[in-house]
């Protein structure tokens, strides 16, 4: 169906539909409606067949190293984009461009502007992406701009604009115009275990959940952003001061689903991990998803990754990205994996738990890559 025959199609219905219906001709008013959906479902296929053209004309030119690639496509997303379909959000793209072009060519063709424009998310995400892979900002006077004049009101603005001590060896997918490949993750190795002896005591500690709704979404925000399959967060305040040494024993018999029918001999492996470790685990789960999403790339999956560790590390409402930093290093931290039933143990399945500097609250978080 042409422009012109939808437009004519349209101006029937509005001028027939109704009287044809008070004439009892009802037949005629259905009729109508059938054209119109025969009509709807060819626009649909229209439309996704040019985004899904439109995606891919956008990843050739991102990953197209080269000054002329990158100067088109700015070109063609000045005049028609960025827009929010698949393909082509500003996340994405801006992961793509800061995997296959040169800091300095960003930095000139994207960033020496003056003024504001429909490039500005593109532009926030980019500069994390950018951050994140090692690029140093006071290197390209326009970074260093944007690292300046970032607004208020722009969701990735609370973030450092330099990457703090425990931000390293953060993992990036390997893409190609035609697909792409994740990066690693991270498992338990025997060395440095702190597995309590078999058999554990079977008794459940009588430690009670206390996470409220808000605390709950900050902790689970890296596997919430990640769309991994199932995830869950719990803390509980001890009525003491506990010591880091007796976490591991403390872990497998809180009152926690993800523990719950673990048996006194079952596998439970945990580890004490240095702030940077975690962060590793909680970045790559957010900024590159698992098997049932892509993830938030970069910028945001270091949002969301702080946003976690905060929860974790029991930072109070409204904190600054400096007093999350200084939880988060003060904190004691714990990756553990067991053979619960609630980990199904097939692709990605961890847990975390962070005990505060004052030892008197240990959040917990779980996650699991198969629901």
């Amino acid at each position: 169906m042409t422009n012109d025959e939808a437009r004519a199609l349209a101006r029937l219905v509005w001028e027939q539909a109704a009287p044809r219906a008070r004439q009892g001709d009802a037949a005629y008013v259905r009729e109508l409606g059938a054209r119109l959906a025969e009509g709807l479902e060819a626009a649909a296929e229209q439309v996704r067949l040019y985004g899904d053209a439109f995606a891919r004309v956008v990843r050739t030119l991102a990953l197209t190293p080269g000054r002329d690639s990158l100067v088109q496509l700015i070109r063609l997303l000045d005049e028609h984009g960025p827009s929010g379909r698949s393909g082509t959000d500003p996340r994405l793209v801006a992961s793509l461009l800061a995997e296959a072009q040169e800091p300095a060519d960003l930095a000139e063709l994207l960033y020496d502007r003056t003024e504001r424009d429909r490039l500005d998310q593109l532009r926030a995400c980019l500069f994390h992406e950018l951050l994140l892979r090692g690029v140093d900002p006071e290197a390209y006077p326009p970074l260093r701009r944007q690292a300046t004049v970032r607004p208020e009101g722009e969701a990735l603005s609370w973030l450092p604009a330099t990457l703090r001590p425990f931000e390293t060896g953060a993992t990036f997918p390997s893409r190609s115009v035609d697909g792409g490949s994740g990066g690693g993750w991270w498992g338990l190795s025997a060395v440095e275990r702190l597995d309590p002896p078999t058999p554990r005591t079977t008794e459940r500690s009588p430690l009670r959940n206390i996470a409220t709704t808000d605390v709950h979404e900050s902790i689970v925000a890296a596997p919430a952003a990640g769309e991994f399959g199932h995830y869950d967060a719990w803390v509980f305040a001890l009525d003491a001061p506990l010591d880091p040494v007796l976490v591991p024993a403390l872990v497998p018999t809180l009152p926690m689903p993800c523990v719950a029918d673990l048996g006194p001999t079952a596998r439970f492996e945990i580890v004490r991990r240095p702030p940077a470790d975690i962060w590793r685990i909680l970045f790559g789960m957010a900024s590159m998803g698992g098997v049932y999403g892509h993830g938030a790339q970069g910028a945001y999956g270091r949002r969301s990754t702080w946003w976690s560790l905060a929860g974790l590390a029991g930072a109070p409402p409204g904190a600054s990205a400096e007093e999350v930093e200084r939880l988060v290093m003060e904190s004691a931290w714990f990756h553990f994996q067991c053979d619960a039933e609630w980990f199904h143990n097939e692709i990605h399945d961890y847990g975390i738990a962070a005990l505060s500097p004052d030892g008197r609250r240990l959040a917990v978080l779980a996650a699991t890559d198969t629901d």
